[in-house]
């Protein structure tokens, strides 16, 4: 098994969570490529330190350039603030280094292009972190989908609802800056899911609002919420709504899908849980049943023989990992890559937009 360095800039949420599944993949999954923990960096040589410690890097530094430069590491994860994605990777790429970097891509879709472009240029891997839909659930849901198991589908409703700013006395730089407001923070995680199971999106209409005009004393600018109206390419009409002020949602990444023969329901609070109804046997005797995953279910057996048992957050990005590597390995891309960043950072300027005018746009303008 060969080694690969790896560098993560960013050791915080996301930052400890790469740090986790890279140290753990190849025990997990067997993968070609055994990652070696080789440089962490954090916005001060303390904190980098303290994070080089905890999760086991070799080094450490303050300054990802320093990071991207050092020959040992030969692919960068990027879990850094949004505004920083694209010197990063621009860096990292012109090394010819492969890059996983945390969505939501660029701070614009302008920026996502030139990210996507510089990707392309290098022709080195490349993959945006949508770790949600990688549940074994969501990727059973989309071998239903596939195989036809409830007819031709109808209709979509998707939501990405938390409450970690229904308190209108948080403040801090959560409410400063489109990029940071619901629709750049939470909603491409739900956008990134309907295109997954549904395919691309034309058109859309859509009202972005925020909630709490001033937080801690300070005037907010940017979301708290939005919904949009849309029609995906197949010509299945679907909604969305996106809230960080959904009070009593914690990870309200929920969907269901209708179609002729049947119906799927998913929500990611009980992400070890579908629930299906198909129009089989008698009315009398039809309803939704419970499905939960086991060995039978994509990616759950590595981390568990029992049905039921359950995977969880962290298991997630241990596959996210798998398939960065796998990309690595085989030279080839595994979706998301920067690509899908772009697209769905398309959808999100679409719906600020169409806010903005009040009216339906479609999504190619964007």
């Amino acid at each position: 098994m060969k080694e690969i360095g790896i560098g993560i800039v960013g050791g915080g949420y996301m930052g400890k969570a790469h740090s986790v599944a890279f140290a753990s993949v190849a025990s997990v999954f067997d993968t070609a490529l055994r990652p070696r923990l080789v440089r962490i960096c954090a916005s001060s040589d303390d904190s980098a330190e303290r994070y080089r410690a905890m999760y086991g890097f070799e080094t450490c530094t303050s300054d990802w350039q320093e990071l991207v430069d050092d020959p040992r590491v030969e692919a960068v994860v990027i879990a850094s603030p949004q505004k920083t994605h694209r010197a990063i990777a621009e860096a990292a790429f012109a090394k010819g280094k492969p890059v996983l970097c945390e969505k939501p891509l660029g701070v614009s879709v302008e920026e996502s292009q030139e990210m996507v472009d510089a990707a392309e240029k290098a022709g080195v891997t490349n993959m945006v972190g949508f770790n949600y839909v990688r549940t074994p659930a969501t990727q059973y849901v989309r071998k239903l989908i596939n195989d036809g198991r409830i007819g031709k589908v109808t209709y979509f409703r998707g939501e990405m609802t938390e409450d970690f700013f229904a308190d209108p006395e948080i403040g801090g730089w959560r409410g400063q800056g489109a990029a940071n407001g619901c629709m750049g923070d939470l909603a491409p995680h739900m956008i990134n899911c309907a295109r997954a199971l549904m395919g691309p999106i034309v058109s859309l209409n859509a009202v972005a609002e925020t909630v709490h005009a001033t937080r801690a004393g300070e005037t907010v600018t940017n979301d708290d919420q939005a919904q949009m109206m849309c029609r995906f390419e197949s010509g299945v009409q679907g909604h969305m709504f996106f809230s960080r002020v959904a009070t009593g949602r914690k990870m309200g990444y929920a969907y269901e899908i209708h179609g002729t023969h049947g119906h799927i329901r998913f929500d990611q609070e009980d992400q070890n849980a579908l629930w299906l109804y198909t129009i089989e046997g008698p009315e009398a005797e039809r309803g939704f049943r419970k499905i939960l995953t086991g060995p039978e279910h994509p990616d759950y057996l590595p981390f568990c023989q029992g049905p039921g048992h359950g995977t969880g957050y962290q298991d997630q990005i241990i596959i996210e990992a798998r398939d960065f590597l796998t990309a690595i390995a085989e030279k080839r891309d595994i979706w998301p890559t920067f690509r899908e960043g772009l697209e769905v950072n398309r959808i999100v300027a679409a719906v600020l937009d169409s806010s903005a005018k009040q009216a339906w746009v479609n999504v190619a303008d964007y």
